[in-house]
């Protein structure tokens, strides 16, 4: 049995991580700059940041490499870093995870993180299937070889780009998951639908699927909300904190620990077995989603629909800052627990 169902089977829910880059700012990190150099510059803050979470109650902890493929880091002039700042990476994430469960007993998941490469495929750009696959795979492989438990495809916008990563993902052998980011109108920017996402990948040889990013909890939930189940393959509701805002040059997010921990609820009622946070969340709002996802349930929290009035009730309106609303054949539909 695979770590996660492990997990799943203990407590009825498995907690991932918050944000990463976001957090990194705490720390000092100048916007602009990757963070995924840290793994190797400042690999204390990088471990530092992993071990709050896992103090904060996280199962799952995200590698530091988001942009760790060739294309993101030539930006930088790094492109030629991408194997050793992955498998940095990995052995970061790595030993905090064995350091807790020597001291504590209980596992936790490292799952290698594969981001966008930021090209457009062609023909809309110049990016090829297989140009795309070779940059993942060589992501993928210095992820397995730095010792991650799975890898976590995420914030992707189009098929094109799913579809490569989950091929270069396959050849290492580890289990996958793919998150989709939906933030224009309850479609991706590339115009994918979560429901069609969901059918497609569900049928790739994947453990998850869901969503991540995107604008806040309401609209995640509502995206995540209209994927329909499959045999076998979990769900992952991974949110921002509230939504993003631009104050006084930087980027803030509103949402605080008790909005977030009835998010972590709402998700879990909804029958999404992965839930964590993304832009804004830090390892204070993942206590809290920890703590009220440990209470025992309400006697009829399993029969009360989590339907879109019920989302409104607890996050407010999703959408309600785009001008366009998604469809009404994207609503949310009752989802039962797996």
């Amino acid at each position: 049995m695979f770590i996660l169902e492990r997990i799943l089977q203990k407590q009825g829910f498995v907690l991932a991580d918050g944000a990463t880059g976001t957090n990194y700012f705490q720390l000092g990190l100048e916007t602009g700059y990757p963070p995924e150099l840290w793994s190797l510059e400042k690999p204390e803050l990088v471990a530092g940041l992993h071990d709050r979470f896992i103090a904060a109650g996280s199962d799952v902890i995200l590698t530091n490499t988001f942009g760790g493929t060739s294309y993101r880091l030539k930006l930088h002039q790094a492109e030629d870093q991408v194997r050793a700042l992955n498998i940095a990476a990995a052995k970061l994430a790595r030993r905090s995870a064995n350091q807790h469960l020597e001291a504590t007993g209980r596992d936790i998941v490292v799952a290698g993180s594969m981001g966008p490469t930021g090209e457009l495929f062609t023909p809309l750009g110049m990016l090829t299937h297989d140009e795309a696959v070779a940059a993942f795979t060589e992501q993928a492989e210095a992820l397995a070889e730095g010792g991650v438990d799975m890898l976590w495809i995420e914030t992707i916008s189009s098929f094109d780009e799913v579809y490569a990563a989950l091929e270069a993902a396959h050849k290492t052998g580890l289990p996958v998951a793919a998150t989709m980011t939906f933030d224009t109108a309850g479609k991706s920017m590339m115009g994918v639908d979560p429901a069609d996402f969901a059918n497609q990948i569900s049928k790739k040889g994947v453990v998850a699927v869901g969503a991540n990013c995107g604008i806040g909890p309401a609209e995640l939930m509502h995206s995540v909300m209209a994927m329909p189940p499959a045999d076998g393959v979990m769900r992952i509701a991974k949110g921002n904190c509230g939504i993003p805002e631009y104050v006084e040059g930087k980027i803030h997010y509103h949402g605080t620990p008790e909005l977030m921990a009835k998010y972590a609820v709402l998700a879990r009622d909804a029958g999404v077995q992965i839930i964590g946070g993304c832009c804004g969340t830090s390892p204070q709002h993942i206590q809290a989603m920890r703590h009220a996802l440990d209470q025992p349930r309400e006697a009829d929290a399993a029969i009360i629909p989590v339907d879109e009035a019920r989302l409104e009730t607890v996050l407010g309106k999703p959408w309600k800052h785009v001008p366009e609303q998604p469809s009404s054949d994207a609503a949310p539909r009752r989802r039962r627990r797996k």
